[in-house]
């Protein structure tokens, strides 16, 4: 049986990942990833097939409020855990990193790879340093690495993301309600799909940097009348500049991917 270590296993997408691929032995990462005496404890006592890293700091406004932390965790985690892989000279076949859109830099027409990376985010910026400091030290090793660069997730159910805040507002008293700076373009995925196309991509050993979204665009303005139709309250919106992060998903394709099999469809 694959021995999996991962890290970021009680977050929604690490419990997903978890569910769906029953197959593995799983060794899980239960310290504080940005303590190196942890990192190298678990790898020390543990043989690793594929590595998969979730464990950080998200979403945007959690980092906001704490920059220090995020770039302990998102930064210096992972680069305590790149380094101790390479001076224990693990033997790891495959190692997931699980990054974000937010590295990109926003505009209107899709997204793909190689498109800018100047960060949208604080967020980004401590994916950006992290994936910087992993190609440079991953190229020299002979460890095959993967960049999943996630786009948003929808049903993330803490308190801190999207569709809970929204859902917060909705029920609130008022039967009037006003909502401003939502005038956001995104792509959306649910952990479920996400958790499909990283089992996919290690099935391909797929190594570099590739998109992980769907390819469609949903305004969260409608994400919004939708949650609210059954409230019977009258929506307001103050609009602002509207902002573009969707993918371009072609390299996900070329390599053999296919999106009517994991259901990939349009998020409302």
């Amino acid at each position: 049986m694959l021995r999996c270590g991962i890290t970021g296993y009680k977050g929604n997408l690490g419990k997903t990942f978890l569910k769906l691929n029953k197959n593995f032995r799983y060794i899980k990462f239960k310290g504080d990833i940005s303590k190196k005496k942890d990192i190298n404890f678990w790898l020390k006592n543990n043989e690793i097939d594929i590595l998969i890293h979730f464990a950080a700091i998200v979403p945007t406004n959690l980092v906001n409020k704490n920059y220090k932390k995020a770039i302990k965790v998102n930064f210096y985690g992972t680069k305590y855990l790149i380094d101790e892989i390479i001076k224990q000279k693990k033997n790891i076949k495959w190692f997931f990193f699980s990054s974000s859109s937010h590295v990109y830099k926003m505009k209107r027409n899709k997204i793909n790879e190689e498109s800018s990376t100047i960060p949208s985010s604080k967020y980004g910026k401590t994916k950006l340093l992290a994936e910087n400091y992993l190609k440079n030290r991953l190229k020299r090793s002979k460890i095959e690495f993967c960049i999943g660069r996630i786009f948003s997730i929808y049903d993330n159910n803490g308190k801190d993301f999207l569709i809970p805040n929204l859902l917060k507002k909705i029920n609130q008293k008022e039967k009037k309600l006003t909502f401003e700076n939502l005038n956001h373009y995104r792509d959306f995925l649910s952990t479920l799909q996400i958790s499909k196309i990283i089992t996919f991509l290690w099935k391909k050993r797929f190594q570099g940097i590739i998109n992980i979204g769907s390819g469609f665009q949903t305004n969260i303005k409608t994400i919004v009348k939708k949650l609210a139709v059954k409230s019977n309250k009258k929506i307001f919106f103050k609009d602002n500049k509207p902002t573009f992060l969707v993918a371009d998903i072609s390299k996900l394709r070329k390599i053999g991917f296919n999106q009517k099999n994991l259901k990939l469809k349009r998020f409302f």
